[in-house]
């Protein structure tokens, strides 16, 4: 019903100054499978770090919120990053200047939030406090931001609006220990209203003020053993025994209340005019204060638009710093990202592992090179456990940290913008949608498919997995295939995998190259060197793994024996096809043209 729908209208929208739309040509396309594989923002376990995590230094709520807005929308414009990274690269320079703003944005707090609780009309008094003592921190970031000795630095600094009008009103008016409620009173300063204090000093001084009542008519009336009362049929009065009742007149204005044994009670004009100012002081204390805290907020109104621009300058110089502090703590450099269709990443590190290696253990950095015009596709074998994964992983997420401006854990890149990121990595199944581990990851992979262009990066990690042997081999041969083979877009691709069948995809097609992750053979152990090399790897070392994690000994000793069946199994049916025409793996299908 109309009725209930305008019930729920919210129609304090002040704090929304404009609605826009997101341009997706301007950011890095990324879908819901690479957000969750890569674990950009939430792990995938519980016992997982996000890469968020690793390059979160923000220091205020709104930097931390924007920071998150960038890792899911990077930037694709080779200009708009350079800009962002030439603001972290001189803050690597001048980290004093960092610290210095570092020290305000904690003053600040969530100025965002604030201003926006203002326009909705749900703010208290101590909010309010910390507002005003936001700006004040405010105009110290824009002292130093003014200061710098860089372009786009000193452009926002200038775009700071000090707001100094409300700044110092919310300063002459609030109460430097104002509370959260506005009921509980003290809220607003002494001086601020005349009637307020007065009114205040009423009710910290009503004993004094009621005694002074006392002493003067007693000195009026010469009545000495004269007392102040008070009950809750007629409030405060003047007691008089019958003794000094009867040796004084009582005076005129006086007003009988009450006869006892011994005395009477009367009350006076003057006593009741004060009696009804401490009675009614707190709750005209309560209206005053309100209403002095309603006006302020209505000024402060003024001023949304301005304090939200302000928050979005500091929430990026936040952000910026963030990648800072980040690039010095992890030594990470600043990446070249361009216009070319090549990524060349040397000594390349995943940012979230190499930041959990054990102390005194170093992660083992690797050169990534691609390009779409003689390695499209990498074709990387290599045992289980030997970091396949990670190398596929540690390349998406230095080219997603170069296009959002940061740093990367690299001794240089040059990146040539990528424009959407795919991933097809792990294993999962979907049982309440009745989707297999193999559905799930051929869907994935068709949604890659569907939209590759040729800046597009892919990873494909065990692509068929989830089948059988001949039925993966062939799925994974034509998706190389066809990545190669695409007459409109030939996108760079990582592809990892344990078929080392398709090794021999590098003779036949002139942009896949063979690379294997290293091992070295130490008697009956296996070290992974985890050092990306060319050539393919012909080896699993399935069997080893199963050892390290402590399967049976007999079990083992099963596997190699059975493994060494089949090996010599292969070797004889080998033999036998050089008798015959027919080829089993060699003789392929004709490719993709």
């Amino acid at each position: 019903r109309s009725s209930d729908l305008e019930s729920l209208e919210n129609k304090q929208t002040k704090h929304i100054s404009s609605i826009s739309r997101i341009h997706n040509e301007k950011y890095l396309w990324l879908d819901r499978f690479t957000i969750r594989n890569l674990e950009l923002i939430e792990p995938q376990h519980n016992s997982g770090i996000p890469l968020i995590d690793v390059i979160d230094k923000t220091t205020s709520p709104m930097g931390s919120r924007l920071l998150k807005k960038w890792v899911l929308m990077p930037l694709v414009s080779p200009e708009a990053i350079s800009r962002r990274s030439n603001m972290v690269e001189y803050f690597t320079q001048h980290i004093f200047d960092a610290e210095e703003i570092i020290l305000q944005l904690k003053k600040i707090g969530d100025l965002e939030r604030l201003i926006s609780k203002v326009s909705l009309g749900k703010v208290n008094p101590r909010e309010i406090l910390m507002l005003g003592k936001g700006l004040t921190a405010i105009q110290h970031i824009r002292e130093v931001l003014e200061q710098m000795d860089h372009e786009e630095l000193l452009s926002l600094g200038k775009q700071i609006d000090l707001c100094t009008e409300i700044r110092e009103k919310i300063q002459s008016t609030i109460s430097e220990d104002a509370p959260n409620q506005l009921s509980k009173g003290h809220v607003v300063k002494k001086g601020v209203n005349t009637e307020l204090d007065d009114l205040r000093y009423i009710i910290s001084h009503s004993k004094e003020l009621l005694i002074n009542i006392q002493n003067e008519e007693a000195e009026k009336t010469g009545i000495e053993r004269l007392k102040i009362g008070f009950n809750n049929v007629f409030g405060y009065y003047l007691e008089v025994t019958n003794k000094y009742k009867d040796k004084n007149p009582i005076p005129s204005d006086w007003i009988r209340k009450q006869t006892l044994s011994n005395a009477e009670r009367y009350i006076t004009p003057a006593l009741k005019e004060l009696e009804t100012k401490i009675l009614n002081a707190e709750e005209k204390i309560l209206e005053h204060e309100e209403q002095i805290f309603s006006e302020l907020v209505d000024k402060i109104m003024d001023y949304v638009i301005p304090i939200q621009r302000n928050a979005q300058i500091l929430a990026k110089t936040d952000v910026i710093i963030s990648f800072a502090l980040a690039a010095k703590k992890n030594g990470y450099c600043k990446p070249n990202v361009n216009e070319s269709l090549i990524i060349d990443i040397k000594q390349g590190r995943h940012p979230v592992i190499e930041n959990q290696m054990p102390l005194g253990e170093q992660y083992v950095p690797n050169d990534i090179y691609l390009s779409n015009d003689d390695v499209q596709i990498m074709m990387i074998t290599g045992p289980n456990m030997s970091g396949k994964s990670a190398i596929l992983r540690q390349t998406a997420l230095i080219c997603l940290m170069a296009q959002i401006g940061s740093f990367i854990p690299a001794t240089s890149a040059d990146i040539g913008f990528i424009d959407k990121l795919f991933t097809r990595v792990g294993a999962s199944d979907n049982i309440s949608s009745g989707e297999s581990t193999f559905m799930v990851e051929m869907n994935e992979t068709a949604n890659i498919l569907n939209n590759i262009s040729s800046r597009s990066l892919i990873l494909l990690d065990e692509i068929g997995r989830g089948t059988s042997t001949y039925d993966g081999i062939s799925i994974a041969w034509s998706l190389a295939e066809y990545l190669h083979g695409n007459p409109y877009a030939q996108p760079k691709t990582l592809f990892a995998t344990h078929y080392h069948e398709l090794n021999e995809l590098e003779h036949k097609f002139e942009r896949i190259k063979n690379f294997n992750v290293s091992t070295r053979e130490v008697g009956h152990k296996v070290i992974f060197l985890r050092k990306l090399i060319a050539g393919g790897s012909k080896h699993s070392f399935g069997i080893h793994v199963a050892k390290m994690a402590g399967m049976p000994r007999a079990l083992i000793e099963r596997s190699e024996e059975i493994l060494h069946q089949l090996e010599k199994k292969i070797i004889d049916d080998e033999r036998s096809e050089k008798q015959s025409p027919q080829k089993k793996l060699k003789q392929m299908p004709a490719p993709y043209l």
